[in-house]
């Protein structure tokens, strides 16, 4: 059954996701699909298309919550728009909470003039993977962030993804995260962080973390931190 996010109490839908019913979907009247708004889902009926306008009714509300119980939130820093688009479908997919675009000193990426443009489409990619994977929530991509902006940030739990020798491991990392509310994981670019982001991360309270002997690329970095956290807390 399809599942799509409403923009209001009433249960309204976008007219893309109208255009996706009619069109894409080619539904009829009286077939039913999953509207979610403020994280309830309901079971709705179509009652009628007509001129890509969809009309439907609800039905009734589900006890259905497939969210995580902890918050987690990714930053990862700017790269290009294939390596960004994966990166936040699959961790959508995985249960993130919120993603935080970072500009980090080695990005090669600058998106300056187009940041509107670029979150407005980044948030219809979480968007869709948050309904293809039936999630409660649609995660939020935020505006870019400097380094100072993430370091004030309050979390429980501050993940520094390093290929420093002689960090922690993510597994010792995350052996208390069932006590953490919420989480942050910051990523860095291609080539990684500089000596001095690093150490200015580390200063504002964030654990250099190791995600094994072999270096992921910096689209693969959350994804893996994600799944270790979506293991960890599903025990």
């Amino acid at each position: 059954m399809q599942r799509y996010f409403a923009v209001d109490e009433k249960l309204n839908l976008t007219s893309q996701d109208k255009f996706h019913i009619s069109k894409v979907m080619r539904m009829k009247e009286n077939d039913l699909i999953e509207v979610v708004y403020d994280k309830n889902v309901y079971l709705c009926k179509i009652q009628s298309i007509k001129n890509n306008d969809v009309l439907i009714k609800k039905e009734k509300k589900l006890d259905i919550n497939n969210e995580l119980d902890k918050k987690i939130t990714i930053v990862f820093s700017l790269v290009n728009e294939t390596k960004t688009d994966f990166i936040l479908q699959k961790c959508t997919e995985l249960g993130a909470y919120n993603f935080i675009p970072y500009c980090a000193n080695r990005c090669k990426v600058k998106i300056d003039k187009k940041e509107k443009k670029k979150i407005d489409r980044w948030n219809m990619i979480t968007k869709e993977a948050a309904e293809q994977s039936y999630r409660n929530i649609c995660p939020n991509v935020s505006n870019v962030m400097n380094i100072n902006d993430i370091c004030k940030l309050d979390y429980d739990l501050k993940i520094l993804a390093s290929t420093k020798e002689n960090q922690k491991s993510i597994k010792n990392v995350l052996q208390n995260a069932n006590i953490c509310d919420r989480i942050i994981i910051v990523v860095g670019p291609e080539g990684g962080f500089d000596s001095e982001e690093e150490k200015l991360f580390i200063e504002s309270g964030f654990i250099g973390t190791s995600f094994g002997n072999t270096i992921l690329r910096t689209e693969t970095a959350p994804i893996f931190a994600m799944s270790i956290l979506k293991y960890e807390l599903m025990r």
